[in-house]
């Protein structure tokens, strides 16, 4: 007798292997009927007495393989088999097999750490790697060390590394391969096309596979706006033709006349985002259409929102597309970049716990009970940056305490089934007996598309409270059990009505922001991150909003869910936030501290004003900061390259730096500026050195030279020559010995009468008696009234002219 699906000739490998290691890795191809076969066939066993967990990855998976369980045993989801997502669930007292989200289980096993009642949980496409996955698999592993020794837990994917996996659950849980059906599957590599847009160029290869083939068709593209360009282009082009859009975001009807076959027989296109890529089998599709990009979500640190990045897709993510079109049959893939391209791309996606905004895993854990993320055992530990990042998060939100335990706020955070900041506003909204209206709001920020695609959440807010359609009473129904789940943590009072965006606000007051310019494309949060809207929206003539979402990078992230707030909000509900604050700015026109007395919203400034009492310290502050900036110029230059040349290290520009609050803030008290006298520097520095290092510095690099005539001459220790003297020729005659410093030859930089350079020499008895003659007949001719003598070492010196000189010397 032929077996149904390949995964029954591994079934009895696999139930050994749990009752005997009560662990597995199962690795199977699409198609080898892993999902929908192995929960079923465990029903029987004698250690299965209690329920049998399946983690799907999407809500659409879920419901999905609950109904082909629950078809293939006769009978209708929510008896034998059921589920449970989000906005739909269907289960009895009767389910055995129950089908749930990764996210349903993190939030179940974390309020009943012992899993009462179940036997085995099941982690279906764990190479997908998402965040409640690899944290799911975490705490059940150590539910079943501390808690479970019976629990087993089984481990399924296509294309997951099995040892590593098998590592994970312990040394003894063994690897079950399956082999899958072998169809044959052709790949067309078509080429990637950079001047066309994505939906022209799927359209365009929709309609080649659609004329090359005969089978049905599945078109793999990043995201809904993608399928919905894709569609309406298709639809022009084959009028006729059912074009079936499948995401997250479609009614569970669409959803199921996309993967069933048409009812009339008609030959069908599903246009599908990744969604599709896994767990569900689309009934009669032997084409694939791979546009090659996929899109992920990123938690960006620096802005605080998780924004979508448009990526190339992974190789094993493009051979699990390829091999939706080999599941019932041969098959071919259209792929839409060069064959030998591909091994460029990465092997496989980035795993969720490396790019993800941690916070709500840093919360469960320490409702867990667990401050110490590394003391679970995780497939790929969480980034440390990341961790520390969701930590500050979750303390300013008070959901933690400064040891990183959970406070009671945080447990009544914790224990509704939503992001931290999202259950958070939900909280705020239960004090005032708002609930409902809070909850509401957070689910428009998180289901896009549900009342419109607008930016506007209260404007979408009253689409969806008139809308009667499955999706918006699903998602009512969905928003008052949050509100209802909140109310039973805080007992909220009956007051005036507020505005349902305050609660965002309460939540996530760093996303408060103001409008900067008259077109209302550029705002500023309190957080003090810019932000961009589209000057078209409506919110864009609001003075006051708060973000609910932003796409794109720190700077200049585009607003994607907002909410307007009003100038009253501000002022009666959000004046708890609002600081009075002396700010001590610079001034860079007039170089000097301007001491202003501001109100601010964190970053916003409300007011502004002087600070006729600014606080001295704080101006000092400003001031040393602005000369540490550039302090080089500050500092007396000829003063540095003495203690340079003396090698006197207090001297040196880092050390100077490094004592500044010692030498340099005494002499900025009372001062707006960096004026300082030139005295009192070097005076400020100088009283840095003992007496013996000052005397040092005067002894081997003297600040003067004196001439035999008399004159001073201040000597350059800066200089590439240093050190050097500029000194008129006629001050050094009857100086037969060249001056030194230390035993350094000063270089003597000589000059005529009217200051003009004649020549430097470092050994003037040498000058004196060679190049002079050339000098003397030069200068005798341009400066007649001076004396120029024939042997300048043994005549007096002078500036005088010779007729001067003559006369002092009678």
């Amino acid at each position: 007798m032929l077996l149904e699906l390949p995964i029954d000739e591994k079934l009895g490998e696999l139930t050994t292997a749990l009752a005997d290691s009560g662990a597995a890795v199962l690795v199977a191809p699409p198609g080898a009927g892993k999902t929908t076969a192995v929960a079923p066939a465990l029903l029987e066993e004698a250690w299965c007495t209690g329920q049998i967990i399946l983690t799907s990855p999407r809500r659409v998976a879920a419901r999905a393989a609950a109904e082909r369980m629950a078809e293939i045993l006769g009978e209708k989801p929510g008896e034998t088999v059921g589920y449970v997502t989000r906005l739909d669930s269907k289960t009895s007292a009767k389910t055995r097999v129950l089908v749930v989200t990764e996210a349903i289980f993190v939030n179940r096993i974390i309020e009943d750490p012992e899993l009462a009642g179940i036997s085995v949980v099941l982690f279906d496409e764990a190479h997908e790697r998402h965040l409640d996955s690899d944290l799911g698999l975490a705490l059940a592993l150590e539910s079943r060390a501390v808690l479970r020794n019976d629990l087993r837990i089984l481990v399924m994917s296509a294309t997951i590394d099995g040892a590593r996996f098998a590592k994970l659950l312990g040394n003894r849980a063994p690897v079950i391969e399956s082999e899958g059906r072998a169809y044959p599957l052709r790949i067309e590599w078509l080429g990637s096309r950079p001047d066309a847009r994505i939906e022209d160029a799927m359209a365009d290869a929709v309609m080649q596979a659609w004329r090359e083939t005969e089978g049905e068709l599945l078109a793999f593209l990043p995201g809904v706006g993608e399928i919905e360009r894709t569609r309406e282009r298709l639809e022009a082009r084959l009028p006729d033709v059912p074009i079936l859009p499948l995401h997250g975001q479609v009614q569970p009807a669409q959803q199921r006349a996309a993967i069933k076959r048409d009812a009339g027989g008609h030959r069908r296109i599903v246009l599908a985002t990744d969604i599709a890529e896994t767990s569900l089998t689309l009934d009669g599709v032997s084409v694939v259409i791979d546009s090659g990009l996929a899109r992920y979500a990123e938690f960006d640190k620096a802005a605080g929102t998780t924004r979508l990045v448009t990526r190339r897709a992974s190789q094993a993510a493009s051979a699990q597309r390829a091999g939706r079109a080999a599941r019932q049959g041969p098959g071919v893939a259209y792929r839409l970049w060069e064959e030998g391209g591909h091994a460029g791309r990465p092997a496989f996606a980035p795993a969720e716990i490396e790019t993800a905004d941690l916070a709500p895993l840093v919360l469960k854990l320490a409702k867990w009970g667990s401050s110490d993320h590394a003391s679970l055992a995780w497939i790929d530990p969480p980034p440390e940056a990341a961790i520390a990042t969701a930590r500050t998060s979750l303390l300013k939100m008070g959901a933690l305490d400064e040891d990183g335990r959970i406070t009671a706020q945080g447990n009544q955070i914790a224990s509704l089934p939503l992001d931290p900041f999202a259950a958070a506003a939900v909280l705020f909204g239960a004090e005032v007996s708002q609930a409902f209206d809070a909850a509401k709001l957070v689910l428009l920020v998180q289901e896009r598309g549900l009342g419109g695609r607008g930016e506007d959440l209260l404007q979408r807010l009253d689409h969806w409270n008139g809308d009667r359609g499955k999706r918006a009473e699903a998602s009512r129904k969905l928003a008052q059990g949050w509100a209802k789940a909140a109310g039973r943590l805080i007992s909220g009072t009956e007051p005036e009505p507020r505005n349902p965006a305050l609660f965002l606000a309460f939540a996530r007051p760093d996303f408060v922001a103001r409008r900067r310019d008259k077109s209302g494309e550029q705002w500023l949060s309190a957080g003090g991150r810019g932000f961009q809207l589209d000057p078209a929206s409506p919110l864009a003539r609001a003075e006051w909003i708060v973000i609910g979402d932003a796409q794109g990078q720190a700077k200049g992230a585009r607003i994607a869910a907002a909410a307007e707030l009003s100038v009253q909000d501000i002022e009666e509900h959000l004046q708890y936030l609002v600081e009075k604050r002396s700010v001590i700015n610079w001034n860079n026109e007039e170089k000097r501290a301007e001491a202003r007395l501001e109100r601010r919203l964190g970053a916003i400034i409300l007011a502004s004003g002087p600070d006729p009492a600014p606080d001295p310290e704080a101006i000092v502050d400003k001031l040393v900061e602005k000369a540490l900036e550039s302090l080089g110029e500050l500092l007396p230059a000829d003063l540095l390259a003495r203690g340079k040349f003396v090698q006197i290290e207090a001297l040196e520009l880092q050390r100077l730096r490094d004592s500044a609050d010692t030498w340099l803030r005494p002499i900025l008290y009372g001062r707006r500026d960096l004026d300082v006298p030139r005295g009192k520097l070097i005076e400020a520095i100088l009283n840095q050195l003992d007496w013996g290092t000052r005397q040092q510095l005067d002894r081997l690099a003297p600040r003067e030279f004196t001439s035999p005539a008399g004159t001073c001459h201040t000597i350059d220790y800066a200089g590439d020559d240093a050190p050097s003297v500029e000194v008129r020729v006629q001050a050094l005659f009857g100086l037969d010995q060249h001056p030194m410093i230390g035993r350094t030859p000063l270089l003597m930089k000589l000059a005529s009468p009217a200051g003009r350079p004649i020549q430097s020499t470092r050994d003037l008895p040498r000058f004196w008696r060679g190049s002079w003659a050339d000098v003397k007949k030069d200068m005798k001719g341009r400066y007649p009234k001076h004396r120029w003598p024939d042997e300048p070492w043994v005549e007096k010196p002078s500036l005088k002219t010779k007729n001067a000189f003559n006369r002092s010397e009678n």
